[in-house]
C-alpha cells in the first residue's frame, strides 16, 4: 500500500512537472516561430556570409575568400580572426561559418556545433628510396615506440638500433623548426617535446632534398612537401617510411599504405595512419546551412578551393571523400516567410503534436507501470539478454553442387549448357539488405573479372566482378523491383544472371567446390577480424560489430551501419584483390 501511495504521489508530482513544462515550451516555440519570421520579414539576406577563422588558417581561409568572391561578384564575404570561443559564440547565428583547425576545434570539443571536414595538414616520416635496409623497413615498419627510443637517445643513432644489423649503420636524422611539425610527432611518441640532435633543414623542401642526397637520411615533414607537382605521385628517391600502428613488430597487409599518395590518402580517410600526425580542418556552424551563400561557400572550398590546400601546405581530401561531403550538402532546407494563415497552422499543429505527446508519455508510464513486476520476473527468469547474431563460416549457406568464386559469386551450369550465377550467402550477410542492383543488359559480352553488377544499399555499393568468360542471355527481372530477394534468397530467386560461358572447362579449374570453399571462408572471416580491429576503435559502441563472446565472433550485417570508405576497404581487399589460399 505504501509502494502504492508513493506511485500516486510520484504520478502528482509529474503531472505538475509536465503542465510547467508544457507551458515553458508553449511560450518558448510561439516566441521562436514569431523571431523567425521577423528575421526572415526584415530580410536576412542569403547572400551576405561573415567567415571566421583561427589565426594558423588565414593565408588560407583568405585566398578561399579573394578567389570565391571573384567567382561569385554578387555573394559578400567578410573574413575575420577569431579565438576558439569568440568563434564559438559568432557561429549562434545563421550568417557566420566558422573555418577552424582541430587543434582548436578541441577547446570547444562538446559543443552543439554542426561541422564538415575541408582538408587536413599529415605529417610524415621520409627516407631515401636506396636506403639499405628497405626491404626490412617494409616488413617491420616503425612504431610509435621505436621511433621514441630513436628520437631520445644520444647524439648517434644507427639503423643497427632499429633493424638488428651486424655492424653500426648511422642514421642521418633531418629536422626543421617548425612547430606544427615537432608538436605532433611529439604527440606521436607520447613526450612533451623532441630534443633537437640531427641536422637542421631551412625547410620542408630543403629537408626533402637532403634526403634525397642521403641513402641514410630520414626525418619528418608535411605530405605536401614531398609531392610531385606534375604527377601527384612522390618526389624522386623518396619513400614514406611505414608506421607500424599496432605495434607487433611487423607491417599486416591492413597497415600497407604507403606504396603511392592515392593509397596513402585513402589510407589516411579510413584511418589506417595515426591521428596524431594529422590536423584536420573543418567549417563550423550552428546547425546544418540553410544560408544559399554558406552552403555554396563550402561546395567551393570542397571543390575548386582545394587547389589551395597544397599552396598552404595542406593535403587535399580525396575524390571519394569530397564525394560524401557534397552529398551531406545537398539539399539544403530553406526556411520560407509563412503568411499570417500559416502561422495560425503552425500554431495548431505545435498544439496538437504536445497533446499527442502528453497522451503517449503518460500511456507509455501507465503500461510501464502496470508490467513492472511482469518485466522484472522476465529478467530474472531470463538471466542474461540476448546478444546480436553473429556470423562465421558455419553459420552461412553453402549448398552443395554449385561452383564459388572469390569474388564470392556462385555459378551452376543447367542442362542447356547455361550457367546461373548469383552471389554468395557471405556477401548478403556483410552487407545487409539490398536497396538496389546495377545490372548489365542481356546480350552483353563479359571477360572473366570484368564488372559483373554492382549491390547498393542507400547509395554504399560493392562491385562484383565476372568468375567466368560469356554472353549474358537473360537477367532477373524481379531484382529490379525487388533487389532484396537476393537477400532472401540468394541461392535461388535471388539469382541475379543467366550467361552462356565461352570457356567453361578451362575457367571452372579456378573455382571451388562447396567443401573448399567453407575452408577459405575460414580464413576471410579472420582477416575481417584483423582488418576490422585495426581500422575502427573498438570501444566506440557505434562500432560494436564484435561480441565478446567464444574469441570474437562478427556481428551479421557488418557493413551496414558503416559509411562508404568501409565499404571501399572492403571491396579492396575482400573482392578486388582477395585471392583463393
Amino acid at each position: 500500500m505504501k509502494t502504492y501511495l508513493a506511485t500516486i504521489v510520484n504520478l502528482k508530482s509529474m503531472k505538475k512537472i509536465f503542465i510547467i513544462s508544457m507551458g515553458l515550451l508553449l511560450s518558448f516555440s510561439e516566441q521562436v516561430i514569431g523571431e523567425e519570421i521577423l528575421d526572415k520579414v526584415n530580410g536576412n539576406k542569403n547572400n551576405e556570409v561573415n567567415v571566421l577563422c583561427s589565426s594558423d588558417l588565414y593565408n588560407l581561409v583568405q585566398q578561399w575568400v579573394g578567389h570565391y568572391s571573384v567567382l561569385n561578384p554578387k555573394s559578400q564575404i567578410d573574413l575575420m580572426v577569431a579565438n576558439p570561443d569568440e568563434l564559438f559564440e559568432a557561429t549562434a547565428f545563421e550568417a557566420n561559418l566558422g573555418i577552424i583547425s582541430d587543434k582548436y576545434f578541441k577547446s570547444i570539443k562538446g559543443k552543439n556545433l554542426w561541422k564538415i571536414l575541408i582538408g587536413r595538414e599529415v605529417i610524415v616520416p621520409i627516407i631515401n628510396s636506396n636506403n639499405p635496409f628497405l626491404d626490412k623497413i617494409n616488413l617491420q615498419g616503425i612504431s610509435a615506440k621505436d621511433l621514441a627510443e630513436l628520437l631520445l637517445t644520444a647524439k648517434t643513432k644507427s639503423w643497427e638500433s632499429l633493424f638488428g644489423s651486424d655492424e653500426f649503420v648511422p642514421l642521418n636524422y633531418y629536422y626543421i623548426e617548425d612547430v606544427s611539425i615537432n608538436s605532433e610527432v611529439a604527440d606521436f611518441i607520447s613526450v612533451k617535446q623532441i630534443p633537437v640532435t640531427g641536422i637542421k633543414a631551412s625547410d620542408g623542401q630543403e629537408l626533402v632534398s637532403l634526403i634525397q642526397n642521403d641513402p641514410l637520411g630520414f626525418g619528418f615533414c608535411k605530405l605536401t612537401d614531398v609531392i610531385n607537382s606534375d604527377n601527384q605521385d612522390l618526389a624522386e628517391n623518396i619513400k614514406l617510411f611505414p608506421i607500424d600502428k599496432n605495434a607487433n613488430g611487423k607491417l599486416d597487409y591492413f597497415e600497407k599504405i604507403y606504396d603511392n599518395v592515392n593509397d596513402f590518402s585513402r589510407g589516411i580517410w579510413i584511418g589506417k595512419y595515426p591521428k596524431t600526425l594529422i590536423t584536420e580542418i573543418y567549417s563550423v556552424s550552428n546547425g546544418f546551412p540553410t544560408n544559399e551563400t554558406k552552403v555554396a561557400f563550402l561546395k567551393y572550398a570542397l571543390t575548386d578551393g582545394q587547389q589551395f590546400l597544397i599552396t598552404n601546405g595542406f593535403s587535399e581530401l580525396t575524390y571519394s571523400e569530397i564525394k560524401s561531403k557534397l552529398e551531406k550538402l545537398i539539399n539544403p532546407q530553406v526556411i520560407t516567410v509563412p503568411t499570417t494563415n500559416q502561422y495560425a497552422s503552425y500554431k495548431l499543429l505545435l498544439y496538437v503534436f504536445i497533446a499527442l505527446i502528453i497522451l503517449l508519455t503518460a500511456g507509455i508510464f501507465l503500461n510501464a507501470l502496470m508490467r513492472k513486476r511482469v518485466t522484472n520476473f522476465k529478467i530474472l527468469k531470463k538471466g542474461v539478454p540476448d546478444h546480436p547474431k553473429v556470423i562465421n563460416e558455419n553459420s552461412l549457406i553453402i549448398p552443395n553442387g554449385l561452383y564459388y568464386d572469390k569474388t564470392h559469386t556462385w555459378a551452376f551450369m543447367e542442362k542447356d549448357g547455361i550457367v546461373r550465377v548469383g552471389i554468395d550467402d557471405f556477401i548478403q550477410h556483410m552487407t545487409g539488405q539490398i536497396t538496389r542492383i546495377e545490372m548489365k543488359n542481356p546480350g552483353d559480352q563479359l571477360k572473366k573479372n570484368d564488372l559483373l553488377f554492382s549491390l547498393i544499399q542507400d547509395g554504399k555499393h560493392l562491385n562484383i566482378h565476372a568468375p567466368f568468360t560469356g554472353k549474358i542471355i537473360d537477367i532477373n527481372e524481379i531484382l529490379v523491383t525487388n533487389p532484396s530477394r537476393i537477400n532472401s534468397s540468394p541461392y535461388t530467386e535471388g539469382w541475379v544472371y543467366l550467361i552462356e560461358p565461352s570457356n567453361w572447362l578451362r575457367e571452372i579449374q579456378f573455382l571451388r567446390m562447396a567443401g573448399r570453399y567453407k575452408e577459405w571462408l575460414k580464413n576471410e572471416f579472420q582477416r575481417l577480424k584483423d582488418l576490422f580491429s585495426t581500422t575502427i576503435n573498438m570501444k566506440t559502441a557505434e562500432f560494436n560489430f564484435v561480441t565478446y563472446q567464444e574469441g570474437g565472433e562478427l556481428k551479421d550485417n557488418l557493413l551496414k551501419d558503416f559509411g562508404p570508405q568501409l565499404w571501399e576497404d572492403f571491396q579492396k581487399h575482400f573482392i578486388d584483390t582477395s585471392e583463393f589460399s
